[in-house]
């Protein structure tokens, strides 16, 4: 049945899991700094507070790309949206650290469910002429949910508002569980269950007549294969993928965006900035993310993804080389907190128009339709997982070597990530999705 909703409205509501999953992950930066008077946290238990979240995630992302493939997009989506709802609850009302953990691991399972179901059902809903842009819109909700969660942050400061801060994430959530009901189902999806007609009604909302017939085509023709999820997870011709697939999500996580983040506040603190000027500082970077988001959206489906990919690695390591020398060399004082913010504003906007939406777009684009929801579920588990370990160890490491070799840490992993990319990451810009699932089989066919 074709469903009475716009085409903007799809792409809004298929990418609102993204602002949560932002929102859930820049709020607790400025929340470390109030839970604390509270409930005590140590410099260990603080990391376990932000990285349980991770935890959650990956079981999350490990299993709503198997679901989703069995039970379709939609019904995923609202599952997520309403443990969004429960777990910012939770989180607002916890009267122990304890409860705390468990509420951010409750988050987390709804986390890596947005992480692995949102880029597939944008990649699957968008025509090909603009996949990249519409598939990057999950980075432009996840910048915006960080820079909103920065903003609630700043407006709750001034009285220790950490409960509140917390617990705002249950209105987008609402949001979502109430647009999830007007979203169609994805068309790929629909033509493995053989409900061609419907297929062909979604596609209509985003496509015109002739694309419709040339990908019901195409699509058609892949589903002939008699292959079951499993079957195409285990064979050869998919491996090459899975490897590209995992290392850019591992990558995407060890350069370390998401220590930025997290700790932002902290980072802005120890060099020498105040509560509400670190709270501050960490806002204007957020909006940096969202502005250079803007920018890779106008640009992905132009220049090409692996072109973007080994740009932001060359922005980011100099930017992260060029703020540790001067960590290194220079006395701390009020000019060197602020370029603390310039570099690190720098660092994020080469990921936020390169790495940040680039590996959002090309995860699903990477696998075949059968096992596209399987296939991202799982590198996404391992970027949930990547992520689990920088946050966890980030603290400990801080305190430990200082700010200064933690980012000389990160500027050698981009220098790796940057060899990687070169390497073996393919291009799919202006590819349809069976295109290049058909050049992978006919490569594996031919070896």
């Amino acid at each position: 049945m074709k469903r009475n909703i716009s085409k903007g409205w799809i792409f809004f509501f298929g990418a609102l899991g993204g602002l949560l999953y932002g929102y859930d992950t820049g709020v607790i930066s400025g929340a470390l700094l109030f839970i604390e008077q509270d409930i005590p946290l140590s410099d260990f238990l603080q990391g376990v507070v932000v990285s349980s979240l991770l935890g959650g995630a990956i079981v999350g992302a490990g299993m709503s790309g198997y679901v989703s493939d069995r039970f379709g997009r939609r019904r995923v989506v609202f599952a997520i949206a309403l443990i969004y709802l429960i777990g910012s609850l939770v989180l607002a009302l916890s009267p122990n650290a304890v409860v705390l953990i468990i509420g951010r691991v409750i988050l987390g399972l709804a986390v890596g469910g947005s992480t692995a179901i949102v880029p597939v059902y944008l990649s699957e809903m968008a025509p090909t002429r603009s996949r990249g842009a519409l598939a990057s819109l999950n980075q432009l909700m996840i910048t915006i949910g960080i820079v909103l969660a920065y903003l609630i942050n700043y407006a709750f400061a001034p009285i220790e508002g950490w409960r509140w801060m917390l617990g705002l994430a249950s209105v987008p959530a609402l949001v979502l569980m109430i647009g999830v009901l007007f979203m169609p189902e994805s068309p790929r999806w629909l033509i493995k269950r053989n409900r061609e007609d419907e297929a062909r009604n979604v596609m209509a909302l985003t496509r015109k007549e002739d694309e419709i017939d040339d990908e019901m085509k195409q699509m058609k023709k892949i589903e002939e294969v008699e292959e079951s999820t499993w079957d195409v997870l285990k064979s050869k011709w998919i491996r090459p993928m899975l490897l590209v697939g995992s290392g850019i999500a591992i990558f995407q996580q060890l350069i370390g965006i998401n220590a930025v983040i997290y700790y932002a506040p902290t980072i802005f603190t120890k060099a020498g900035l105040g509560d509400s000027a670190s709270i501050l500082g960490t806002l204007g970077i957020g909006i940096v993310n969202v502005i250079m988001t803007l920018v890779a959206i106008a640009t992905i489906d132009k220049l090409g993804r692996k072109k973007l990919l080994l740009l932001g690695n060359v922005g980011m390591s100099l930017s992260l080389a060029v703020l540790a020398t001067i960590l290194f060399t220079a006395e701390l004082t009020t000019t060197i907190a602020w370029l603390t913010v310039v570099f690190l504003g720098l660092f994020i906007v080469f990921f936020s128009a390169t790495w940040g939406p680039v590996v959002w777009v090309m995860l699903p684009e990477l696998f075949p339709n059968k096992a596209r929801g399987a296939a991202t579920g799982f590198t996404t588990l391992l970027l949930s997982a990547s992520n689990l370990v920088v946050s966890l160890f980030f603290p400990v490491l801080l305190g430990a070597l200082g700010t200064a070799w933690v980012f000389v840490i990160f500027a050698i992993i981009g220098v790796f990530a940057f060899f990687f990319v070169m390497k073996y990451v393919p291009e799919t810009k202006g590819r349809s999705l069976e295109d290049i699932e058909n050049k992978l089989r006919g490569e594996a066919s031919a070896s």
